[in-house]
């Protein structure tokens, strides 16, 4: 058996035209959805991940805005500009990307971005939502994996999903996206005593923790999904994920490379979140004026 790879780049290019067609749309109403991502500090990942927004954003047609600060300003003046934002008519989507300087509280930056405008999804007012059900900005990875489950046509009732991590950004949301789908969810982590008695009991792995080769075959059952959110350099500097892939492959049944699996429906979803912000704003102005 040799797994089937779940292309990310394809899902997110078919996704980008559905959002193209949309912004379109939008903007014979003399309205374009907006983007503001701030930049502190000079980090060169966070420099990548940032231009990889801003390119996208400029390709859907989204009017977008980046601010950068060196890591010396405040959190005074941060909270200022995120205000500002905040009651900027044009702007329907804030991020901050982070990490951020060790003299900023990045909670206190998040809470403070409009939960109308969390097009990351980590307010706590849309992880509220998220958890009960209601209509929210769901975090943009976890998104992204539904996503992609969701055009493989994988029907997640009744299905076992071990997620591997328990961060706040991908592991904790990711469980309850599969909740609502009607799976059984076990989480796993680094106090988790013998991993591969839990994962071997997965219908879907899905691997979040930041360390390359983490999952080995040995770590899966036969033609189980495996979902590879793990972003690690190898020995050779090269990109990979945390699961093994060339070994794993053969044994499961789908799987998702590293590069060009989860990464690029992370930015695409992030962009589907905007949209909506400005499609909800857009619908406020039209029931405002009637």
């Amino acid at each position: 058996m040799t797994a089937i790879i779940i292309d990310g780049k394809e899902i997110a290019k078919k996704k980008k035209m559905e959002i193209i067609d949309q912004v379109t749309e939008m903007k014979k109403q003399d309205f374009t959805p907006g983007l503001a991502v701030i930049l502190v500090g000079d980090n060169q990942a966070s420099r990548t991940y940032v231009n990889s927004k801003q390119k996208t954003a400029k390709e859907l047609g989204m009017h977008n805005v980046l601010i950068e600060y060196p890591s010396s300003i405040t959190e005074h003046e941060l909270l200022a500009k995120i205000d500002e934002l905040n009651n900027d008519e044009a702007i329907h989507g804030i991020l901050v990307q982070l990490p951020l300087p060790a003299h900023i509280n990045e909670t206190n930056l998040i809470e403070a971005i409009s939960p109308e405008k969390d097009v990351d999804g980590f307010h706590p007012l849309n992880i509220g939502r998220m958890m009960t059900g209601q209509d929210a900005f769901l975090p943009c990875t976890p998104y992204g994996v539904m996503v992609m489950l969701e055009e493989i046509g994988l029907n997640l009732e009744g299905k076992h999903v071990v997620i591997v991590g328990r961060s706040n950004i991908v592991g904790k949301p990711a469980g309850q996206l599969f909740l609502k789908e009607n799976a059984t969810v076990t989480y796993c982590h680094s106090k988790t005593k013998d991993l591969a008695v839990h994962t071997k009991k997965a219908d879907i792995v899905v691997s979040a923790v930041g360390k390359a080769g983490l999952i080995t075959a040995d770590h899966i059952k036969p033609g189980a999904v495996v979902i590879d959110v793990g972003m690690n350099r190898d020995e050779q500097g090269k990109l990979c994920g945390d699961v093994a892939y060339a070994e794993v492959k053969e044994k499961a049944g789908y799987i998702t490379p590293v590069p060009g699996g989860v990464g690029p429906m992370t930015i695409t979803m992030l962009m589907y979140n905007t949209l909506k912000s400005a499609k909800n704003h857009l619908n406020n102005l039209q029931n405002s004026n009637i």
